[in-house]
């Protein structure tokens, strides 16, 4: 008796499922109705599904989609803006030209380019923190990314002019704003930047406010020792005990960085069930230092994996990522200390749990929403494949992928948006940056 689907991906070479058990599977088919994935088994046995659609994987590799866990999209823009600084001069030059350019209108334009280099790339889910929020999802939803944001909080007005009662009115009203844009389901967020832009009072005010909404949080941490230091010098406390104290801790919180973490920061963060993101390539760009990622993962924290944004990591390449992480892992202890499938989880379903969407995304299984990827197998640099977690880390990249679904809906065709004009948007993307030309 046949059965119906919407989407019937057939005869996959591999489906890695990063499910509880970390199952791998060859000559496998996965089905989707409604958006999310309704049957997962060999190909002889879906043989009775009638699908909408079809989608031949012989000589590919299905997998879940890769989540960004700490970037800043709009930054596209300025990849390349500042090269050969460290963390605050690269802020001062940033700042500068955010100034010049940010406004919401280019806010949204720099997010459409990153959202799609993202997808392209086989990212289908991103953290994202930064200026004009409500433009940013707009962009991004446009391309078909899942794309977490949320109001974000200083202290000072900064390059958005708001005043701090502007920034709490817009975190009462987030959820409507998000209602009305629509796109792929994503948790409410509340972003306060750092706990050196935001005061202690200001702090346990998101707090608070976070109760009301039961919203996440997501904030700069432990970044540099500089940080760590002149939250030491002010407060007494390190950037986790002011965290804490002001009970933004009391809500699933993820650090972006965590690089300088202590013994007792690291579980004070997993006592209270939070996460970090780790952002391999940004540290070591901007010198900031390596952040302890089998040692996080050990004391109990969901570690996700992220890039950062582009003015400092220069791309959005989640495989890069996976790499240098575990790069980094053989470099600071041995290659043994490799665990291949924990940077594939930190990559895929452990970033979901870090993000806070551990229930609906990060793996292939059956009730889960549909985000995933197809890797083309059939090149030469992919060819033979004799470990495939050691494929997807240190070998496959962003280029291997060809097609990619969110929610169900594909996004990515042949390595080409079904959303938007590519071209267009690179043209009035090349328009926008020449009024940079003149603070070069």
């Amino acid at each position: 008796m046949s059965e119906h689907v919407d989407l019937l991906i057939k005869h996959a070479k591999f489906l890695v499922t990063v499910n509880g058990d970390n199952e791998i599977f060859e000559n496998y088919s996965l089905a989707i109705t409604d958006g999310k994935i309704s049957h997962i088994a060999a190909s002889s046995e879906l043989a009775h599904l009638e699908a909408t659609q079809t989608f031949d994987a012989t000589n590919h590799l299905i997998s879940p989609g890769l989540i960004n866990s700490h970037t800043h999209l709009a930054m596209s823009l300025l990849r390349g803006w500042a090269e050969g600084v460290n963390l605050q001069g690269f802020l001062e030059r940033v700042w500068a030209a955010e100034g010049a350019i940010m406004d919401e209108a280019t806010c949204q334009l720099g997010t459409e380019l990153g959202a799609l280099e993202a997808l392209l790339s086989g990212t289908t889910t991103t953290l994202d923190m930064y200026l004009n929020p409500e433009a940013t999802h707009k962009g991004a939803v446009r391309v078909g990314l899942r794309h977490i944001c949320g109001p974000i909080f200083f202290d000072f007005p900064g390059l958005d002019g708001l005043e701090w009662q502007q920034r709490i009115e817009r975190a009462q009203v987030w959820s409507d704003v998000m209602a009305a844009i629509g796109g792929p389901y994503i948790p409410t967020y509340f972003m306060p930047h750092s706990t050196y832009t935001d005061s202690p009072e200001h702090l346990h005010e998101v707090a608070t406010l976070a109760a009301t909404f039961n919203a996440n949080i997501h904030l700069h941490v432990s970044e540099t020792q500089a940080e760590n230091d002149d939250v030491q010098s002010r407060y007494n406390k390190t950037p986790t005990e002011v965290c804490r104290d002001t009970g933004l801790l009391d809500h699933h919180t993820i650090y972006g960085h965590g690089v300088h973490l202590s013994d007792s920061d690291m579980q004070i963060l997993a006592h209270s069930g939070g996460a970090v993101a780790h952002c391999p390539g940004s540290n070591l760009k901007l010198g900031s230092g390596i952040a302890q990622f089998k040692k996080m993962i050990a004391s109990g924290i969901k570690v996700g994996l992220g890039t950062d944004g582009c003015s400092s990591s220069n791309d959005l390449d989640m495989f890069s990522v996976m790499r240098t992480a575990a790069h980094l892992v053989a470099y600071t202890g041995t290659p043994s200390d490799v665990d291949l499938t924990q940077i594939i989880r930190a990559a895929t379903a452990d970033g979901a749990v870090a993000v806070g969407l551990g229930d609906r995304i990060g793996s292939l299984e059956i009730g889960k929403e549909a985000d995933l990827i197809a890797i083309n197998l059939a090149q030469p640099h992919l060819t033979p494949v004799h470990n495939v977690e050691a494929l997807l880390v240190f070998t496959a990249g962003r280029g291997d992928v060809t097609d990619v679904w969110v929610a169900g809906k594909q996004v990515i065709q042949n390595k080409t948006s079904t959303q938007i004009d590519t071209q267009d948007l690179i043209t009035r993307v090349n328009t926008r940056i020449q009024v940079l030309d003149e603070i070069k």
